[in-house]
Parts: structure tokens; C-alpha cells; sequence
């Protein structure tokens, strides 16, 4: 093999593992200081389960209420690091996860980036469904496989987090 060869292969296998190195330090890092969460996330929760969502809960909601008495009108956090969070329930979907877009953030090692959403189905009922999460999404005791309609005061499990919906 020539010299330039040889000098070639040595500076790429150095690269490759300075690059190993970078990596491996900044899956520690995360790991040591968690996900950081961004004033944006928790402005959007805040902003979403306030006022905004209430006025457009109101315009979209009455048709609902009629069909459907002791519908919830809130989801709240029952346990977990967000005990008492509340998000209210205007018929618009809410997602569960760590992403920071989601409408819940769970900053929680065992749920996933986009783990969950409850959505409402055309006659008023509530559906919560698993995104393909790693460690499942529990409705009271079972495992989740399939989007599964909620009854009101039923705890959904994602990690250390509870969540119930509430009149």
C-alpha cells in the first residue's frame, strides 16, 4: 500500500471516531439532563387550555352538549409530574407524547415521542389510541391495541402519568 494510502485510511478511521465519540456524549448528555422542555410548549399548553380554547369550545360544543348529557369537558392530570394540569375539551384532538409539539408534553421516560391522542368520534364520545408507543398506553388496567372509546372518569396510564377525563 502507498504512504498516501495508508495516511487516507488512518484520517478517515480518526473521523469516524471523533464522530462515534461526539455521539456517544450527547446520548449521555440527554440521558443525565433529560429533554428540554421550551417555553413555547408549555405557553401552548397553558394557551390552549385557557381562555382561546373555551370561547371555541362554547361555539363548537353547545350542538354536542344537547345530544349528549354529563359529556366531559376537561381532561385532567391525576398524577404523575403534571398532577393538575388541565386541558379543556373544545372537540379538537390532543395529543400525548415528549415531542414538544404535542398538546401534552410527558416528560416522562417511558413515553414515547408521540405516544397517545383522544380524539372525539362523530356522536360526542371520546376514543383514546396508542401510537405504536414501546411501553403501551393503559385505559384502566388494560393494554391498549386498538383506538378504544373512554368512559368519564376512567384513568389512562401513559408511564408514571394519569389521565382522566372530567365533567
Amino acid at each position: 500500500m502507498s504512504e498516501l494510502t495508508l495516511t487516507v485510511m488512518r484520517l478517515g478511521f480518526l473521523a469516524v471516531l471523533w464522530l462515534f465519540v461526539i455521539v456517544a456524549v450527547q446520548v449521555i448528555r440527554s440521558d443525565l439532563f433529560g429533554t428540554r422542555v421550551t417555553q413555547r410548549g408549555s405557553s401552548r399548553r397553558g394557551g390552549a387550555g385557557g381562555a382561546p380554547q373555551q370561547g371555541g369550545g362554547r361555539q363548537a360544543a353547545p350542538p354536542q352538549q344537547r345530544q349528549r348529557r354529563g359529556a366531559p369537558t376537561k381532561l385532567v392530570v391525576s398524577e404523575g409530574i403534571l398532577t393538575g394540569t388541565t386541558v379543556a375539551l373544545a372537540g379538537q384532538t390532543i395529543t400525548l407524547g415528549r415531542a414538544h409539539d404535542s398538546t401534552i408534553v410527558l416528560d416522562d421516560d417511558y413515553a414515547s415521542s408521540r405516544h397517545a391522542r383522544i380524539y372525539p368520534d362523530r356522536d360526542g364520545q371520546w376514543i383514546v389510541e396508542d401510537l405504536g408507543s414501546t411501553n403501551g398506553t393503559y385505559l384502566d388496567r388494560t393494554r391498549l391495541t386498538t383506538p378504544t372509546p373512554i368512559p368519564p372518569g376512567a384513568p389512562i396510564r401513559i408511564g408514571k402519568t394519569v389521565i382522566e377525563l372530567r365533567k
